[in-house]
């Protein structure tokens, strides 16, 4: 064989090597970009799914935001009501956002034959049994005309909502079937997650082998470094799988499950519970001072504080038992196989113990005290939800005791609960009855026995139950935002009363009523006021308003000062109630917006015997005397206390050893009894000389 044909197939050998060598490389080339492209997609189809999942564990939040915001907003004082309507609308809109980004990134169609799928995302969407588009159209629009109603209520000369109250509750059942919905959707959103990944991961795994066989035919350096990136591409994949599945589930400051596990596991917890024919202890723990933690160490250290709580709840039950965070300082434990009260006793004792051990923060000792309320099924619930609220309840009861300690849900709180939902049925009966009275106690001045004053004050007859305490209905009442209507039905009756005594004749001095900050920030009081003065023939001079140093604190921010200093100009006047017992400053007790200082009963009681009361009265009635500001003591009660007043210079008294609080009746005779007689003239018969 010569060169030439030798030399020519060294030649074609060389050029198939190389031409093998060159396509191998663009088929590895080919298979190294498919994978990136694939890898690539998967990242982005990820991020994707998680952001979906986030949209839809936001909008599960939201809905039962919106629920409690709803609730709250209607349960609460006037005062409070503006900011919850505030994040009540924010609530809503955020939903609302939501959904409409949820619709965009998921292209869900409503016509879509998909919706008949019952695997589909458009079947949760548009289809039974979820329905969760028009639940979800229905809470925004519900929430919305909430929102509207509440805003109509609390401003005046606006439009707003027509429809009437009736028409404008917030359907819980909305919020629920919203919830079971978007738990749907995730759980179908997770589904697809799966699948779709489930068959890249398959063609990722086809590329990855092929790849293998390619570049161990032609080239075992080009195998390492792409096998490296491959592996680091899918363990980044698994890690944000794993995160992803994580943070769903998990508080992202203490690590312990969130509301969303608790609420998701706790009917399985009981089922199990029930079929081991076990109890079920829930413990709800709350921080007594990590409001004071935060405001004077900063949210470090209460941050700080929380992680060290959560990691004593772990140490302190065993792997079986549920930590949770709800929020804030508020945590539950759930422990499974509980035993008897005794053993359930201990075993909240011996966590309370660990817990409240000082916490050491950057060189500072920090005591946060914890509070725990216990319930137990099947005793005090069968299901999750009244669990929770009655550990709530006796959380409550353990706070009332101090703190530091835990307390058991019991018949009494559960009668207590009843009891205080009967007490608020009634009031608002007797509101609308307008069934309270009010009592009348004088106040005398102590040299010249003078009637200076006399105070209304509430009381109520109950049909059933005879007289009911202010100290029991009136807490009650403020909290179910009752108390401007029945202050409204006080006022009127006191005016009306005080205005038929002036026009006998009979000296009173002045009227003193009370009034509360949810009453003044009532934004028609003025002219419910002078309407109410004016109607019953009553001038103004005749009438003062008792107000605490709190009401002041408010200031500017609510209006409530100028306000006062507008009804004062009118000629009524202003009264600081239980002086001394606030916070209010010096600056306040000011000649030209308080008239009369009231010295609180705490400081007068034994005033002969306590000889610190002493120098505090002595002092405040100095400084009214100083500023031309008159002074009146309340609860006196004994001839020993008004000799030690009379001796300090107090002259105005007011208290039992004075006068009892009389029915209108009653006062009125007491009044009569009282009052000069005045002379008759006598015309004299004849001549006038």
């Amino acid at each position: 064989m010569s060169q030439q044909p030798v030399h020519s197939v060294s030649r074609k050998l060389t050029l198939l090597i190389k031409s093998g060598y060159w396509l191998a490389l663009l088929i590895i080339a080919a298979m190294v970009m498919g994978s990136f492209v694939l890898l690539q997609q998967m990242m982005a189809a990820q991020q994707n799914n998680d952001s979906l999942l986030n949209i839809v564990s936001t909008q599960k939040a939201l809905s039962q935001r919106i629920v409690f915001l709803a609730g709250a907003t209607g349960a609460a004082s006037r005062d409070k009501q503006p900011a919850l309507v505030a994040a009540l609308k924010q609530a809503t809109a955020e939903f609302e956002t939501n959904y409409d980004l949820l619709l965009d990134k998921t292209g869900a169609d409503p016509m879509s034959p998909a919706r008949f799928d019952p695997k589909s995302i458009e079947n949760v969407l548009f289809a039974k049994p979820f329905h969760l588009d028009y639940f979800s159209v229905g809470l925004i629009a519900n929430g919305k005309r909430l929102i509207s109603s509440f805003e109509t209520k609390l401003t005046t000369g606006l439009d707003g909502y027509k429809g009437g109250a009736d028409r404008v509750d917030l359907d819980a059942s909305v919020a629920n079937a919203t919830l079971s919905g978007y738990a749907a959707l995730g759980q179908r959103i997770s589904a697809f997650a799966d699948e779709r990944s489930g068959k890249l991961l398959d063609l990722h795994r086809t590329l990855f082998f092929a790849t293998i066989g390619v570049i161990v035919l032609v080239a075992l350096f080009i195998f390492r470094p792409m096998s490296k990136a491959i592996l680091r591409k899918t363990h980044e994949l698994v890690d944000a799988r794993n995160s992803m599945a994580f943070i769903a589930v998990h508080d992202g400051l203490t690590g312990l499950h969130n509301r969303t596990f608790l609420t998701d596991h706790f009917d399985t917890l009981i089922k199990g519970a029930h079929r081991r024919r076990e109890r079920l202890a829930v413990i709800q723990l709350d921080l007594d001072r990590f409001k004071q933690i935060n405001d004077t160490l900063g949210h470090a250290a209460g941050d700080y504080v929380l992680v060290v709580t959560a990691q004593r709840m772990r140490d302190s039950c065993r792997a079986s038992d549920l930590c949770a965070r709800l929020g804030g300082d508020e945590f539950v434990m759930i422990l499974n196989g509980a035993g008897g009260t005794e053993d359930i006793n201990m075993l909240a004792r011996r966590i309370l113990e660990q817990i409240n051990e000082p916490i050491t923060f950057q060189g500072t000792t920090i005591l946060p005290g914890a509070s725990a309320g216990i319930a137990v099924y099947p005793v005090d619930a069968d299901n999750a939800e009244d669990l929770l609220v009655h550990a709530d309840l006796a959380l409550y009861s353990a706070k009332k005791l101090g703190g530091g300690n835990f307390s058991f849900f019991s018949e009494e709180l559960r009668r207590e609960l009843d009891y205080r939902k009967q007490l608020e049925h009634d009031i608002r009966a007797a509101i609308a009855d307008k069934t309270f009275e009010v009592y009348f106690q004088p106040q005398v001045s102590l040299t010249s026995g003078k009637i200076s004053g006399i105070e209304a004050l509430v009381r109520w007859k109950h049909a059933e139950r005879g007289m009911i305490s202010p100290g029991e209905f009136i807490p009650v009442a403020e909290k179910c935002g009752f108390m401007p209507e029945i202050g409204r039905i006080v006022i009127s009756k006191a005016i009306n009363e005080a205005a038929e005594w002036d026009r006998a004749g009979i000296d009173f001095g002045r009227l003193a009523v009370n009034v509360s900050g949810t009453e003044l920030r009532e934004p028609d009081f003025d002219r419910f006021l002078f309407g109410t003065l004016e109607k019953a023939g009553l001038a103004p001079q005749k009438l003062s308003l008792e107000i605490v140093e709190s009401v002041i604190l408010d200031d500017e921010k609510t209006g409530i000062a100028a306000k006062l200093r507008q009804i004062r100009a009118a000629g009524v006047h202003l009264e600081l109630d239980d002086f001394g017992t606030g916070y209010a400053s010096l600056s306040h007790v000011n000649p030209n917006e308080i008239d009369r200082l009231k010295i609180d009963r705490r400081f007068v009681q034994n005033i002969n015997e306590n000889g610190d009361n002493s120098k505090i009265v002595r002092a405040i009635t100095e400084l009214a005397r100083g500023l031309g500001i008159s002074i009146v003591a309340e609860g006196a009660e004994t001839e020993a206390e008004l000799d030690s007043l009379m001796a300090i210079g107090c002259d105005q008294v007011q208290g039992y050893s004075i006068a009892f609080p009389m029915p209108q009746d009653k006062a009125r005779e007491w009044l009569t009894a009282r009052n000069p007689k005045k002379a008759k003239l006598k015309v004299l018969q004849g001549s006038l000389a």
